[in-house]
């Protein structure tokens, strides 16, 4: 499919930092894990799932998922999640937030038990199913990754390796089947079982630096317009999502119900590249104007409300960011929430932040957890806030960064909002 036969897709070092220890399905924890409040938890106690994004709440760092199971795919409930503090987000191969990721995409996660299920933000569940086992759900639902079909492959070292597609014209479709497994990309092929995906005229094709349609293909003849054409293995990446089809609606736990779309197809290393550069500017200007989430370590208490606060920075973002914390530099933190809004009103992030001086910026040693960068800062500030304490979230920015103002969704102000009184109910 146009000189793609030799593709190889690479993962940016800059993209590693902290996701190295997520790397192999293989493991997963075999029970579920509760982590503790405040600390980063061990990787290898994740579990994976994999399901349709339905439902975003994106200032809220929570949305919902919805897994296969032994119903049709359509008939599943959605499972709701919440990201961790410290959970990373990553789309088309490059950093992301929640608000980035369309509604319907497949996504990849890593989830463990709510670390305080009581303070959850979304509903707390068993794992298991419901009406004899056709709903499915699970109890793991706090995310320190979700990722999208390409960033599960290039952070694997997987593609997807294209056999054959065939032309369907029934029932007033208009699709294309394609058969394909998913493998690492120096195996042969008949490792895994093949599946098989559709594809239609508003699937995009990325090629180079060439957006093209469908029948972009067909006119190349690299695409079949009827009929059935081979493609020997080829490999790609691929962008999933899901979409209702035609069928039977019973066993179909292999067939049309349960089926994955094919919205993207990236045909070279180029084009996924091109895709990951753009999403990774779209996260560093989120970053820089919402501030870098931080965990707390540790405060050294001075005197007359002086401290230190060691803080160890959040993982997943582009490195050109961890690069702005230099030691000798002025920067701003502000405590935060666990779903990372500043708590002090829609001034919070400017007139009540702290300001301090960066005296040290060093990376941590040994086997990262879960959701840490491993980068290390210690901050000297002339006034201690409530929130600056171990195991607590903060935002924190270099001055360097803009001063941005915050949306009114993005912030709280007060504790009554996050947790109301029964003052809202009229007497």
């Amino acid at each position: 499919m146009h000189s793609c036969q030799t593709l190889t897709f690479t993962l940016n070092a800059a993209f590693c930092l902290s996701l190295l220890l997520l790397t192999t399905t293989t493991a997963v924890a075999d029970e579920p894990f509760r982590p503790e409040p405040g600390k980063f938890p061990p990787a290898d106690k994740a579990k994976s799932y994999t399901g349709e994004l339905t439902f975003v709440d994106h200032a809220n760092r929570r949305g919902s998922l919805r897994t296969r199971g032994k119903a049709a795919f359509y008939e599943q409930a959605a499972t709701p999640f919440a990201m961790l503090p410290y959970g990373m987000v990553r789309y088309q191969g490059a950093p992301a937030d929640l608000r980035d990721i369309p509604l319907g995409t497949i996504l990849h996660g890593r989830f463990y038990l709510p670390p305080e299920p009581e303070l959850s933000s979304v509903p707390t569940l068993r794992s298991g199913g419901g009406f004899g086992g056709f709903q499915v759900h699970f109890a793991e639902n706090h995310a320190a990754l979700l990722e999208d079909e390409p960033s599960f492959c290039l952070r694997e070292g997987l593609a997807w390796k294209l056999q054959e597609v065939v032309r369907k014209l029934e029932h007033n479709t208009d699709l294309w089947l394609v058969t394909a497994r998913r493998e690492p990309k120096g195996e042969q092929a008949d490792k895994n079982k093949p599946e098989t995906m559709s594809v239609d005229a508003a699937t995009r094709i990325w090629r180079g630096r060439e957006s093209l349609l469908l029948q972009d293909l067909i006119d190349e003849g690299v695409w079949p317009a009827d009929g059935k054409k081979t493609f020997d293995d080829q490999p790609v990446l691929l962008g999933l999502r899901w979409k209702p089809t035609f069928g039977t609606r019973f066993s179909q736990k292999d067939g049309v119900f349960n089926r994955w779309h094919i919205s993207d197809i990236w045909l070279d290393e180029e084009s996924i590249q091109r895709a990951a550069m753009q999403q990774t500017e779209e996260h560093k200007t989120l970053i820089r104007t919402r501030w870098m989430p931080a965990q707390v370590d540790k405060v050294e208490y001075g005197k007359a409300g002086q401290a230190t606060v060691i803080a160890t920075l959040v993982g997943g973002m582009d490195e050109s960011l961890y690069a702005d914390f230099t030691k000798g530099i002025q920067g701003q933190m502000s405590p935060v929430e666990t779903n990372l809004k500043h708590g002090i009103g829609n001034i919070g992030q400017h007139h009540t932040a702290i300001q301090g001086t960066i005296l040290d910026v060093r990376r941590l040693d040994g086997e990262l957890p879960a959701g840490s960068s491993g980068v290390q800062i210690r901050v000297k500030v002339g006034m201690v806030l409530e929130g600056f304490r171990a195991g607590r979230m903060i935002r924190i920015r270099p001055m360097s960064w803009p001063e941005s103002p915050v949306p009114r969704e993005e912030y709280i102000e007060g504790i009554e909002e996050r947790f109301p009184s029964p003052d809202i109910f009229k007497k």
